[in-house]
């Protein structure tokens, strides 16, 4: 497979692959708790990220490979083997973004993705040119086809764990094995062959660039790749896990809930320290609230008093707890944990997400939604969806003494 592929540029290929799944995947993580512009500003950069490793890992790749000195790359196609890349990556990261994706949802979102990833490889193929013709050999296309539509599905998976820390780099590696493989199992099958008059035709017409010229093009895009690597891994405290929002923001008193919302007065419907109240007439009680709830850990399962819990974010058919410090697995679906929580304390401000109102310091608009801040060594975010922001405001007691409810001012 790599017989005369240069060993220091098929080295080189395999880390910008690891490099671009390893930022694409950081930003991506963030995408499922982000909401209004910085969902989409998170979800287009880890496309773009995504797209870049693979592209560039399939151009360093082809720069390895034993081509014939006359070759020349056509721009057109060149160019459009991207576009395909990173088409296809956005709309699959897109289709699992939203909610809770189904089974179904993300093979076919890796079917798509991988099919993308082939047609970029073989569209870039194809945008070689010179005195020679290109073949290729049948069950090595089928086989390329495998590995890519594999390699997407678990890079969908990885996106939808939301994975950190040693996790997150396990992943990456393993993307990057799998795209370079992908690469390098069609590449073992081409062949070159003997010119035909096609193959003329195709040298002498379109623009083209030179090997040299498409090295700088790759050189750039390695640093590019190589930058947004190192500033993924610079901490943010503040706001690990979460959408930056256009301003910088200082933890605020639970008293003082934010600056840009109209003076207010505390309603009656502030938290209750009650027990959940029953089920309506001729309904069966409400399960009464449960003091703890299940998080999974490296040595086993342990327990989150209610009391301690910020957040519940759902994940596939399971959730995130976070304590104010980080998050932790809980096997509990986000149906579940709502049935178990006190409704005086927490609410669901969003399909996916619960909140513990006394933990609240800080909310605002943003889009057609709002963010709310829970306090915590951590301080984190939460999105709220429009049809719940009237609730939020209610429960916090952003109420007028008319009985109105204040507005939040829109983010500017």
């Amino acid at each position: 497979m790599f017989e005369g592929h240069d060993p220091y540029l098929v080295a080189l290929s395999l880390a910008i692959a690891i490099l671009g799944g390893y930022t694409g995947f950081a930003l991506a993580a963030r995408v499922r708790t982000a909401a209004g512009a910085g969902r989409r500003a998170l979800l287009a950069g880890a496309a773009a990220f995504l797209a870049l490793g693979i592209w560039t890992m399939h151009f360093v790749g082809m720069l390895a490979a034993p081509i014939p000195p006359d070759a020349v790359y056509l721009v057109l196609p060149t160019m459009i083997s991207f576009l395909i890349c990173a088409l296809v990556v956005g709309i699959s990261l897109f289709f699992v973004s939203i909610g809770e994706p189904s089974l179904l949802r993300v093979v076919s979102s890796a079917v798509l993705l991988g099919l993308g990833i082939v047609s970029m490889h073989y569209v870039g193929i194809h945008g070689l040119a010179g005195h020679f013709a290109i073949a290729h050999d049948g069950v090595m296309v089928a086989l390329s086809v495998l590995v890519a539509i594999v390699t997407a599905y678990g890079g969908l998976r990885a996106f939808l764990a939301r994975h950190d820390g040693v996790r997150l780099i396990a992943s990456a590696i393993a993307f990057g094995l799998a795209v370079s493989g992908m690469h390098y199992t069609a590449m073992a099958g081409m062949n070159i062959v003997p010119p035909t008059a096609a193959a003329h035709h195709q040298a002498a017409t379109g623009v083209a660039a030179s090997p040299q010229i498409l090295s700088i093009v790759v050189a750039v895009l390695c640093f590019v790749i190589a930058a947004g690597f190192l500033l993924s891994l610079v901490p943010d405290p503040r706001r690990q896990n979460l959408v930056p929002s256009a301003e910088p923001l200082a933890p605020t008193p639970t008293g003082a809930l934010m600056a840009s919302v109209e003076p207010v007065s505390v309603a009656p419907t502030g938290p209750r320290l009650t027990a959940a109240p029953l089920g309506g007439l001729g309904q069966p009680p409400r399960p009464a609230p449960a003091p703890r709830l299940p998080v999974e850990g490296a040595d086993g399962t342990h327990f989150i008093d209610a009391g301690d819990i910020r957040s519940v974010r759902a994940d596939a058919h399971y959730t995130r707890v976070h304590d104010g410090t980080r998050e932790r697995m809980c096997p509990w679906s986000i149906s579940e944990a709502e049935a178990q929580l006190d409704p005086g304390l927490f609410v669901r401000v969003h399909r996916s997400h619960i909140v513990a109102i006394p933990h609240v310091t800080f909310v605002r608009r943003e889009g057609d939604g709002a963010i709310i801040e829970l306090d915590g060594p951590t301080p984190h975010r939460v999105p709220v969806s429009r049809a719940k922001i009237a609730e939020v405001k209610a429960r916090l007691g952003l109420v007028r003494r008319n009985g109105h409810a204040s507005s939040l001012k829109p983010v500017s």
